[in-house]
């Protein structure tokens, strides 16, 4: 039985939805047969050419893989070539897919164009860096962003709040988007119940990754997971490293 087509998510409608040339050199019926791009399509030439953003970031946005975005885009630029070249009506509809909330974390993302908005990031702490599992973090840093640029941070103890009460301890500062390494299924998902978008896999400096990601040029992984709740990791051990390469 094939697995189901998961839902994409975008953050708004298109306001045009119909592009019709205003006249052709041919008449044949196959040049003016009407080509469909999708709604999820319409979204990653939204993401990627528009707001400039790469195909993690866009992953990340619409909930799938690079993989998925890949693909959805590829077939997106080949139909609007058709269209162009053809001179075929094109017109935007249908898909699998979900538009955002209203206060979706993407409005309230400032790697997004919309600069006058205010907005908190998470990062899982350790002696600067990304700490490589959500579950076990003991402190995060928390970064304050009015119009895109980083005005505080502060380093917040978790005071002992395990997987399933972390989401409500960021969702309770006021927290919409996190970096962490390894995250489990269940953490990503009280997450998601909570808004805030996860990019998981990430190593380094925080203070650079959180940088990098109002740039819009975080290296991370949509689909990073880690099983390890049961254990203390050994020193060293990244939860986002192994098999969850993000490129």
């Amino acid at each position: 039985m094939p697995r189901p087509i998961k839902c994409r998510r975008v953050c708004c409608l298109p306001k045009c939805t119909s592009f019709v040339p205003t006249h052709s050199q041919s008449g044949s019926t196959e040049t003016n047969c009407p080509i469909i791009l999708s709604v999820d399509e319409y979204e990653t030439i939204r993401i990627i050419n528009y707001e400039g953003k790469n195909q993690e970031y866009c992953a990340t946005q619409m909930e799938v893989s690079r993989t998925t975005v890949t693909a959805i885009y590829m077939t997106a630029r080949e139909k609007i070539a058709k269209s162009l070249v053809e001179g075929r009506t094109l017109f935007i509809q249908g898909g699998n897919f979900k538009e955002c909330p209203i206060a979706c974390c993407c409005r309230n993302n400032p790697s997004f164009s919309n600069k006058e908005v205010h907005m908190k990031l998470a990062i899982t702490y350790k002696d600067g860096s990304v700490f490589q599992h959500f579950g076990h973090t003991e402190f995060f840093k928390i970064y304050t962003i009015e119009q895109g640029q980083i005005v505080s941070s502060e380093i917040v103890p978790t005071n002992g709040s395990g997987h399933g009460a972390l989401a409500d301890f960021l969702q309770n500062l006021g927290v919409t988007s996190l970096i962490c390494g390894g995250i489990g299924g269940g953490a990503k998902e009280a997450l998601a119940e909570k808004n805030i978008v996860i990019y998981g896999g990430v190593t380094g400096n925080a203070d650079e990754k959180a940088t990098d990601l109002l740039a819009g040029k975080l290296v991370f992984n949509p689909d990073v997971m880690c099983s390890h709740h049961d254990h203390e990791h050994e020193e060293g051990h990244t939860c986002g490293n192994h098999s969850c390469e993000s490129r």
